[in-house]
């Protein structure tokens, strides 16, 4: 037998050992084991262990990330390293270095290691080592090429997974959105020393309290998060986030439940000190609340705070019949719901004290202005020079026992009017309501005509036709009353001055879209 022949005998048996032992045995083990390994990757190392690969809080937000977001790719490049080992520890460790060299090659046996006794038996172990090394080769290059496929179609079922979580978080913020835009609603906070808007609350868990300034879809999860403690918290007003208590991001007082839910109307009283501007709050709100029993209009406080200071006001007219002079810097909001139907709005209402809109410098630092919404316009005409000039034989008694305001309306509104629109920019846009006060004291009166409709008619006949002028061009609209603060609060209040106090707060509600246009009579207007 030549040498060419014997060499070709040794070639085909090498290569039908290595074929045999790589499709009937080494393909399947590298592929189960590499399979095993990675499955292995996408569970914790030690069963009933924290694994210390899942960083459960990134940064300040006390929330883990979605499995989509982080660790789903961080658990796919586990398993593919483990992978990998596996077929490289079984090449190179395993078969190479323990089957073929230190058990076929020393004559002993490939699975056992066992060395037989018989020399031909330790003969053919020797022979079918090139065989077996080769199948190992093989086995490892054609499990890497499978995994290696798989890997790929595992990547693009990621890619399609996470495409899927994006989507369900651009559907989330996106329905929320129009949601939002749909009602009207723009988040402002209505603390003094803050004002400032906002995109989204922080949100509290109610079970470890825990601060929560993304509860949004993203990246934490789509539809709900879970918090440090295990809670799960829903992502969207729409799914039931409107439950939790908010806090502003910007000053951490706490919010109204209905901020974020309903569209916000601000409303400043503006005028000058000893006006009657808390006196005709409190009339507004015993008027609104008076209209609600006879209606369906529903009027209720946002928050129990305001409960209280609606209630200590009641106390102080009860008591003494004055409420007391507005203190401090600027005016903390106070909140109304008042809705009809299923409509329904949180009216801020801003009561500032007098010296705050007295000049230029003060009106520019009442940030709420920039919210504005509509305008309630306090005129005190006692206080007007042209008005009190014109009184005759008692009626300045009746005049000073009224308290009239520091400053008369025309000067207010000059200070006022020019700050509003630097401060908004949307002066011409909205509406002002001009209610006259003291109107128990100006019926009394004789050397003034008593207030009848339509009240900017009374106040041009009376000297003030400039600021009846200056309020129809400036504003987009302006309607006027004449209001009793006193006959309409405290035990012997009157229902239809009541009413009539509500009424410039309902027509400027009415102007944003509430339907309480009906219990406004028409009344003058100046276009």
């Amino acid at each position: 037998m030549n040498p060419e022949s014997v060499v070709r005998v040794v070639v085909y048996g090498t290569g039908a050992v290595a074929v045999g032992v790589c499709l009937f045995h080494g393909l399947w083990r590298f592929l189960g084991l590499a399979l095993v390994a990675a499955w292995r990757a996408f569970g914790p190392r030690t069963a009933g262990a924290a694994d210390q690969r899942v960083v459960p809080f990134m940064g300040g937000e006390p929330a883990r990330r979605a499995y989509w977001a982080s660790q789903m790719w961080q658990d796919s490049g586990y398993a593919v390293l483990f992978a990998s080992r596996t077929v490289r520890y079984l090449l190179v460790r395993h078969w190479l270095g323990r089957v073929v060299r230190e058990r076929l090659l020393r004559g002993r046996g490939g699975r056992t290691g066992a060395r037989s006794d018989n020399g031909l038996a330790r003969l053919l172990c020797r022979v079918l080592a090139p065989g077996t090394a080769l199948a190992a080769l093989l086995s490892a290059l054609l499990a890497s090429a499978l995994l290696l496929c798989a890997a790929v179609v595992f990547a693009a079922q990621l890619v399609l997974v996470a495409l899927a979580a994006l989507a369900a978080v651009a559907a989330g913020r996106g329905a929320e959105r129009l949601w939002k835009l749909s009602r009207g609603v723009r988040m402002k906070c209505p603390y003094p020393r803050c004002y400032l808007p906002f995109a989204l609350a922080v949100h509290v868990c109610p079970g470890c309290g825990a601060a929560h300034r993304e509860l949004r879809p993203g990246r934490f999860g789509a539809w709900r998060h879970v918090c440090r403690c295990g809670r799960w918290l829903p992502t969207t007003a729409l799914t039931g986030r409107r439950r939790l208590t908010a806090h502003c991001p910007h000053c951490d007082r706490t919010l109204p439940p209905a901020v974020g839910t309903t569209r916000v109307v601000h409303l400043p009283l503006v005028g000058g000190t000893s006006a009657g501007k808390t006196m005709l709050m409190a009339a507004v709100l015993d008027g609104l609340r008076s209209l609600s029993h006879q209606s369906s209009l529903t009027v209720e406080f946002a928050s129990p705070e305001d409960l209280r200071e609606a209630n200590a006001l009641g106390a102080q007219l009860k008591d003494s019949g004055w409420t007391l002079k507005t203190q401090g810097g600027q005016p903390r909001a106070l909140m109304l719901l008042v809705g009809r139907g299923r409509r329904r709005r949180l009216l801020y209402l801003y009561d500032p004290m007098g010296e705050s809109l007295r000049d230029a410098g003060n009106t520019r630092l009442q940030g709420y202005l920039a919210h504005a919404d509509g305008v309630l316009f306090v005129a005190d005409v006692l206080a007007s020079p042209v008005v009190r000039r014109s009184l005759r034989a008692g009626d300045p008694e009746l005049a000073a026992a009224a308290r009239p305001a520091d400053l008369g309306p025309v000067e207010t509104y000059a200070v006022f009017a020019g700050e509003l629109q630097g401060l908004s920019g949307r002066r011409r846009r909205l509406a002002v309501a001009t209610v006259v006060t003291k109107r128990d004291t100006l019926d009394r009166m004789t050397s003034l005509p008593r207030p009848a409709e339509p009240v900017d008619d009374w106040l041009s006949g009376i000297g003030l036709d400039d600021l009846v002028r200056s309020l129809g061009h400036d504003f987009a609209a302006a309607r006027y009353w004449a209001v009793s603060a006193r006959a309409a609060t405290g035990a012997g209040a009157l229902d239809s001055e009541q009413l009539r106090a509500a009424e410039p707060v309902l027509w400027l509600l009415a102007r944003t879209g509430l339907p309480v246009g009906r219990f406004v009579p028409e009344r003058s207007k100046t276009p």
